[in-house]
């Protein structure tokens, strides 16, 4: 109210505002009551006790314009009556929402931002903080649901939760206050938003206090930030560490000079400062009718409510105010009191629009120019909306035409305690906004104190964030904010906390064993280092080394006879292709590559096929001489040649097959994800299956072949059973073959190549032992045996009492005259 008069006569001072016009002021109590606005907002408009509006006030003087009421509910209840008549109306503490409408409340304008900025700043300062988990406490009052209600609009789509909303009842009510003194003191919300005034919040702080309630950290609005009321030394354990918002703090100039002016003896009349004076002092003013308001006493002195007998205790006029300690005479937080300046000034400004006809451009032509005082209050609207001037501060004030302002900051309190011991609010921040920006500022320097245990920023949530590795499962009918940490699947990992999902590893990767990473999968191929693939390697080349032993045997004895039986061209062959076949299982162990994968398929198929068809050449030959010696007739003669060009016909077969197979679907190095999701299977996509069935189809087509022949000559009497061995030797192969391949079906990875390595030596070493084992034991061991009589003595051919052997047949077979051995 001083303020206010202050502010006044500064400006009837001024000679650039009103020039040669007076303004004046009436002053009505609401005394923070609804139904006492209503009755001051009709007095205003009949200018007397009658509830009849004229626009007259009692002084007979012109009524422009209201500042106030001094609190959101208030301003709501008399603006619903001023607004009809479109009275301007300017708050300076009525931050409400609602008073944005501006259908109902199409006269109201405000110097303190709307709570919907107010809000927008809570949230950005919880979701600075990291809080998730947060309680709201509303009065009952518009200022206070409309508050949270907003403050809940504003965190949707965000992470925050409301832990519990509750209200402070007006009228004290037990149970009302022990439900929300029960929702604080149960929740795991270490945080609460409080939107609510000093004067409400006063019983609330009161319960805290009874009921022992602190650890928590209180997210205060501007109507109680600063209040003396509540910041009080002896609520510090518990509210200590409020932070909140406030408006801007100013000095006004000559303001403290002007409080500190005030004494009864100027004015008999001003019962406003007989009271305070009484009041301040606990005396009573001589000759006064001015009752002593006992209530107010303890806001006034600072001091615990004593009663006092005051009537013998009389005021004396010597009483100063220096020697006081009171939130009159603190201008060191001058906010909402700065504000009531604003709100003065703005009528003042829009005043002295209207004189100077300042219309828009735009509106000439429709709106005649309105003169003092011929003018109704409606008429001053139309200067206000949209009104724009500069503060005493330097700070620019804007209203739109909702008459909110437009742009500002507050400042962000927080409750410390000084040396000696009384509560300070200390700046850590500003939020500043303009139309369509926000800004949160907190210097990394300011220092916040927090009321926990730790002295640490409180951690304020429902369910704690869950660890890498893990991810939120929201839990049935309950906030967001509420989850359990459940591990990632396999393949899926969380690098970050709390997160909501786990992130799939890409193909070459797996989860670790605590799934918060992805690491490379383990690569897996049957290589040379290993125990497995060493073994295979030493194997394959010790049985190529006794191919060559064979072979340097049979070189030294090639002039023997029995080296020299039955065609040697074609063992030295079969022993090339022995070769070719152990070693090609080398090609298969070790990094598949494109070039291996083509080629360790093809060499094993033609190595098997040159083998395969210089046996076929044998067996023919052996066939021939079982068939002569059933039907002791004259031998038929075969050409070596023929032989020849058996094996030839059959390797060119199956060379082209193999060209064809190669260039046009080739088999390719193939990673194998599928097979093992933790491992990484390097292997060969054999490409068509159709042409490698028919490369390795012509060989088991051999193969059978070689079977069949020897198997019908096995009954060939001879001291070598040549067509016995051959016949065993496919067997062995056959039997080798056919097992393999129901376990190369059921094994994985690079023990499947094992098994084909194992089956490739398996019957390489079988050809070799049943094939060539017997000749060269008898070579070396037995050398009175390898002689032409024993291998195949010189036989006529008419003398069919003779049983021929297969060695004298093959040499039969092999010249047109009967000699022994022809096969040179």
């Amino acid at each position: 109210m001083k303020t206010m008069i202050h502010t006044i006569k500064e400006i009837n001072e001024r000679k650039d505002i009103l020039p040669n016009h007076t303004l004046g002021y009436q002053i009505f109590d609401t005394c923070y009551a609804i139904s006492k606005t209503m009755e001051t907002a009709f007095t205003f408009l009949t200018g007397q006790e009658e509830y009849q509006p004229n626009f007259r006030n009692s002084t007979g003087k012109y009524l422009v314009g209201i500042i106030g009421a001094g609190g959101s509910s208030l301003s709501v209840a008399a603006s619903r009556i001023l607004g009809l008549y479109r009275m301007p109306q300017v708050g300076y503490t009525s931050s409400c929402p609602i008073l944005s409408d501006s259908y109902p409340f199409s006269a109201f304008l405000r110097t303190i931002p709307s709570d919907k900025i107010q809000s927008e700043a809570m949230v950005t300062l919880i979701k600075h903080f990291g809080w998730v988990w947060v309680g709201a406490i509303a009065a009952d009052d518009d200022y206070g649901k409309y508050g949270v209600k907003t403050f809940k609009e504003k965190i949707k789509g965000t992470n925050i939760c409301v832990a519990f909303s509750e209200t402070i009842p007006k009228v004290y009510s037990n149970e009302k206050m022990q439900k929300a003194v029960t929702a604080v003191k149960t929740s795991t919300a270490r945080v609460v938003v409080l939107f609510t005034s000093d004067i409400d919040l006063s019983p609330f702080v009161l319960e805290m206090v009874h009921h022992n309630i602190t650890d928590r950290t209180w997210i205060a609005s501007e109507a109680w930030i600063t209040s003396a009321l509540i910041a009080k030394p002896e609520y510090f354990p518990y509210f200590g560490g409020t932070i909140g918002f406030a408006v801007p703090r100013a000095v006004i100039p000559g303001l403290k000079d002007f409080l500190y002016d005030v004494h009864p003896s100027k004015d008999p009349n001003d019962v406003l400062t007989i009271e305070f004076w009484q009041t301040a002092f606990n005396c009573t003013w001589p000759n006064s009718s001015v009752p002593y308001n006992v209530d107010h006493r303890v806001n006034m002195t600072g001091k615990e409510d004593r009663l006092y007998d005051t009537s013998d205790h009389l005021c004396t006029g010597e009483e100063k105010l220096e020697d006081l300690k009171n939130t009159y005479l603190d201008t060191s937080q001058l906010r909402t009191t700065n504000n009531v300046k604003q709100a003065v000034y703005a009528i003042a400004y829009g005043l002295d629009r209207l004189s100077r006809c300042d219309i828009r451009e735009s509106d000439k032509a429709d709106r005649p120019c309105s003169h003092i005082p011929d003018f109704q209050p409606r008429e001053l609207l139309y200067y206000l909306k949209g009104l724009r001037f500069t503060t005493h501060d330097g700070r620019q004030l804007q209203w739109d035409m909702k008459g909110d302002v437009q742009s500002g900051h507050y400042d962000i309190l927080n409750w410390q305690r000084d040396d000696a011991g009384d509560i300070t609010f200390v700046k850590v921040g500003e939020y500043k906004f303009q139309k369509l920006s926000f800004e949160l500022i907190l210097p990394k320097n300011s220092t916040i104190f927090w009321n926990t245990e730790s002295s640490r920023l409180p951690d304020s949530v429902c369910t704690k964030l869950c660890p890498p590795g893990t991810r939120k499962r929201i839990r049935y009918g309950q906030p967001t904010c509420c989850f359990d940490c459940i591990p990632c699947a396999d393949g899926y990992v969380s690098e970050k906390p709390g997160q909501r999902e786990c992130d799939a590893c890409g193909e070459d990767d797996w989860s670790n064993a605590q799934k918060s990473k992805c690491v490379p999968k383990e690569v897996e191929f049957l290589a040379y280092e290993e125990a497995l693939g060493f073994t295979l390697v030493i194997l394959s080349i010790f049985g190529a080394l006794v191919v060559l032993a064979v072979t340097v045997v049979y070189v030294i004895y090639r002039h023997t006879p029995l080296v020299k039986a039955n065609d040697r061209e074609l063992s030295f062959l079969i022993q090339m292709s022995l070769v070719i076949t152990v070693l090609s299982s080398m090609l298969f162990i070790g990094k598949p590559v494109n070039w291996s994968c083509m080629a360790h398929q093809v060499t094993l198929a033609l190595g098997f096929c040159l083998c395969l068809s210089s046996v076929l050449g044998k067996t023919i030959s052996l066939f021939f001489a079982y068939r002569i010696s059933k039907s002791k007739t004259r031998l038929i003669s075969m050409h070596p040649i023929i032989r020849k060009l058996i094996v030839l016909v059959c390797v060119l077969g199956e060379t082209g097959v193999c060209l064809a197979y190669l260039l046009l679907e080739p088999p390719r190095m193939f990673k194998n994800i599928e097979t093992q999701n933790v491992k990484i299977i390097f292997e060969c996509n054999e490409g068509s299956i159709e042409f490698l069935c028919s490369i390795f189809g012509f060989d088991v087509l051999l193969a059978l072949l070689c079977f069949l022949t020897t198997f019908v000559a096995r009954q060939l009497p001879d001291n070598y059973y040549e067509g016995k061995c051959i016949t065993f030797a496919m067997l062995v192969f056959f039997i080798v073959w056919i097992s393999f391949v129901p376990a190369y079906l059921s094994t994985k990875g690079k023990f499947k190549v094992a098994v084909e390595i194992f089956a490739i030596l398996a019957s390489s070493y079988g050809l070799l032992g049943c094939i060539f084992l017997p000749k060269c034991f008898i070579i070396l061991l037995r050398p009175k045996r390898n002689t032409e009589e024993t291998v195949g003595g010189r036989v006529p051919t008419v003398d069919r009492s003779i049983q021929l052997t297969s060695a004298s047949v093959s040499s039969e077979l092999n010249n047109t005259t009967v000699s022994t051995v022809l096969d040179e």
